[in-house]
């Protein structure tokens, strides 16, 4: 009897010493910079797409840059002092929040290249999104002038009057490179940017 309860209790143990609780004060950080980051874009396609704006042009692009420059300071604390803060740390929409961050990170691609690395690694460990970590690395690919590997970086092409992907390696093989990160086939995921 006293052998089965101490099994039992040091089953309990381990299991509680495996949930981590999540950092709610990071979450509260990340959630902040992308409400600012996600304000400005959505202002900047209203104007993109002729809907009413409470801000004109100048003001849009002035406040997405200074919130591109906070958020990238932001990030790197966050990455200096965390590493990249994956689900066991902020939770999958926490995560997936600060991936979308670091995305407009442009102007400092040695930056993006790090968090790269270090997403790599929570994705091998599944405390991060292999689909998003696809995204990044296809921003850095093109970013440096090389092929993209999934074909989720993408622009617009004024003469055919729809979106289409920066060049592929493979392309032929792209389809199943997606499949194995979670990603629609390219054909379904073009038709996003070309309603």
């Amino acid at each position: 009897m006293r052998f089965s309860i101490m099994i039992v209790l040091s089953l309990i143990s381990l299991s509680v010493a495996g949930q981590q609780k999540l950092n709610s004060v990071l979450v509260d950080k990340i959630s902040a910079m992308f409400e600012e980051d996600q304000k400005w874009r959505t202002e900047y396609n209203k104007i993109n797409f002729d809907e009413k704006s409470d801000f004109n042009e100048n003001t849009i692009n002035k406040k997405l840059a200074e919130t591109d420059s906070i958020n990238l300071q932001l990030a790197k604390e966050i990455i200096n002092k965390y590493g990249f803060p994956g689900y066991s740390l902020v939770g999958s929409e926490g995560s997936n929040k600060f991936w979308s961050i670091i995305q407009h990170c442009d102007d400092d691609l040695a930056f993006q290249k790090k968090v790269l690395l270090l997403m790599d690694n929570e994705v091998k460990r599944k405390n991060a999104s292999a689909s998003n970590n696809a995204m990044l690395r296809d921003r850095v690919l093109v970013s440096e002038g090389k092929k993209q590997i999934y074909g989720t970086q993408v622009r617009y092409n004024a003469a055919l009057k729809k979106s289409q992907p920066f060049p592929i390696e493979n392309p032929d093989q792209v389809d199943s490179r997606r499949k194995s990160v979670g990603l629609s086939t390219l054909a379904e995921y073009l038709k996003l940017f070309n309603r």
